[in-house]
């Protein structure tokens, strides 16, 4: 008979360990940037912290950081806010605090109460643009705004409080882009912060509209992650209502789910994203179609523009290429782009992740676009975290387009400023072009390089396979090409480092390279 010492009432077996992969990863462990940078909050993380016992979770750290960098970014505006938007057309540029928003409050007839579309726009206020050449959901957001703008005191008044009924509106959005980026990949919530530390976030925020299709598109993809193929192709409808980029996430959508055979998703994504972009446009495309269609028209018709390769050709040429000749050969280019990241998604190794070919598909769009406003910056901040979450390289990519930001600026200062020449010439901006290039492609080759090695991939290093991926998550592949038909069919299904988290990450070797 067993001892009183061995019964069950008083065996003591040991808790089962819980896996890697059910663990959080946590950037101080694993990136020695982040380590770096977490001194001045106390340093990294220790051995024995209770990870989610205090209130101070990383999704609520990660909003909190959110509004103070946009809370900052709102300051960095504010001597425009103050003078320069009305008073000074060089100053708003050498003081980098230009907006988009303000200007466009009486430009585009909110001030006078036109409806968008519906009602056409006097040339002298509009300069010959006719209608406004938004989309039909942004259009529907700075109508919203309008609304809320007191329409009495000096046109300098409301525009102010236009600008300032748009931040609040956009900090929702900059806020729904942080959360969104922090859930979709379950155990790196802490990536949240790239976002919510983004330079190019701070900056750009309030220069434009682009935060609205940006946060529809963040949360579409944290849908798609969920296995939610019919709430992602709504969201990323209304994110294509807004702005023409989401729809390009549907490429890559295309080749994943070809690789892997998982065809009902793809056409349930699909058809949501076309119902819900016609749901919203087609009752504008029926009444009012000529100022429905002048975002489309006016996107053929725009000539070469600033921040592209092309405005470089033109401007030292004594034959620039016509818009004709541009719309052509950006569309050939960003084809071309599109069928080799197609050729790499075949013959990788392992069947790339949904956020790398997403960030490879719009960045190659805007690298060969014959126009880069500074605020496009912003299409990339969530995809680029998804795809490549490394604080050294997304720096490295944000300080070249903080560069950029600067340039543009003080490019149009001296273009502004008449004989006193205040500001940057023309050489000097190309310089500023051709550094937001280089930055954007270095990042590009490093999420090409992890997609080629994915054993230098940070988060399959990790142990995961693609957080992002949704039901393309561990899925086996069914059709591959060439070097990838000589992996095992069970490839995709990658196991993970066994971590012990009481302890750091192996350094990989392009961590000791730092």
């Amino acid at each position: 008979m067993p001892s009183a010492e061995m019964t069950p009432a008083s065996v003591h077996e040991p808790e089962p360990v819980r896996p890697a992969a059910a663990e959080p990863v946590q950037p101080t462990r694993e990136d020695k940037i982040a380590a770096a940078g977490s001194e001045l909050i106390g340093g990294p993380i220790g051995r024995r912290a209770l990870l989610g016992m205090s209130w101070w979770t990383p999704v609520r750290v990660v909003v909190l950081v959110a509004i103070g960098m946009f809370a900052l970014g709102m300051v960095q505006k504010a001597p425009c806010y103050n003078s320069a938007w009305f008073f000074g057309a060089s100053s708003q540029y050498t003081k980098a605090c230009y907006s988009d928003i303000p200007h466009l409050y009486q430009g585009r007839g909110f001030a006078d109460h036109l409806v968008p579309y519906f009602d056409r726009l006097p040339d002298d206020m509009s300069g010959g643009m006719g209608y406004l050449e938004y989309p039909v959901l942004t259009g529907v957001f700075m109508e919203v705004a309008s609304w809320l703008t007191p329409h009495s005191g000096t046109i300098q008044h409301q525009e102010q409080w236009y600008w300032f009924v748009n931040a609040g509106m956009l900090l929702v959005c900059a806020v729904v882009i942080a959360v969104c980026v922090a859930r979709t990949q379950r155990r790196r919530p802490w990536d949240g912060l790239l976002v919510a530390l983004s330079p190019a976030l701070l900056l750009t925020a309030t220069v434009n509209w682009d935060l609205l299709a940006v946060a529809l598109t963040a949360a579409a993809m944290l849908m798609w992650s969920r296995c939610r193929p019919v709430a992602f192709g709504v969201l990323l409808g209304l994110a294509t209502a807004a702005k023409l980029y989401p729809v390009f996430l549907l490429g890559p959508l295309f080749v994943l789910c070809w690789r892997a055979g998982k065809w009902r998703e793809f056409v349930q994504a699909t058809l949501s994203t076309v119902i819900a972009w016609v749901v919203v446009n087609l009752p504008v495309m029926l009444f009012a179609f000529h100022g429905w269609a002048k975002f489309y028209t006016f996107s053929q018709e725009r000539g070469v523009d600033f921040g592209s390769f092309w405005l470089i050709w033109a401007q030292n040429t004594t034959n620039p290429p016509s818009t004709g000749f541009v719309n052509t050969a950006a569309t050939v280019l960003v084809l071309l782009c599109c069928l080799g990241i197609a050729a790499l998604t075949f013959t990788a190794p392992r069947r790339p992740r949904f956020a790398q070919l997403a960030f490879l598909v719009v960045a190659a769009f805007i690298v060969t676009n014959k126009v880069y406003s500074p605020q496009y910056v912003l299409w990339l901040v969530p995809l680029a975290v998804l795809a490549r979450p490394k604080w050294r390289d997304f720096l490295i990519w944000q300080a070249c387009e903080v560069a950029y930001f600067l340039g543009i600026w003080m490019y149009l200062a001296y273009t502004t400023s008449g004989d006193a020449h205040k500001g940057l010439p023309t050489q000097g901006y190309h310089w500023a072009i051709v550094l937001h290039l280089a930055g954007t492609l270095y990042l590009c080759a490093v999420v090409v390089r992890d997609i080629l090695m994915p054993e230098r991939d940070v988060v399959r290093r990790s142990g995961d396979d693609d957080p992002s991926g949704g039901v393309l998550d561990g899925a086996e592949d069914v059709f591959v090409l060439g070097a990838a038909a000589y992996q095992p069919r069970h490839a995709a299904h990658f196991e993970g480092p066994q971590v012990d988290w009481g302890r750091p990450l192996p350094p990989s070797p392009e961590d000791r390279s730092l």
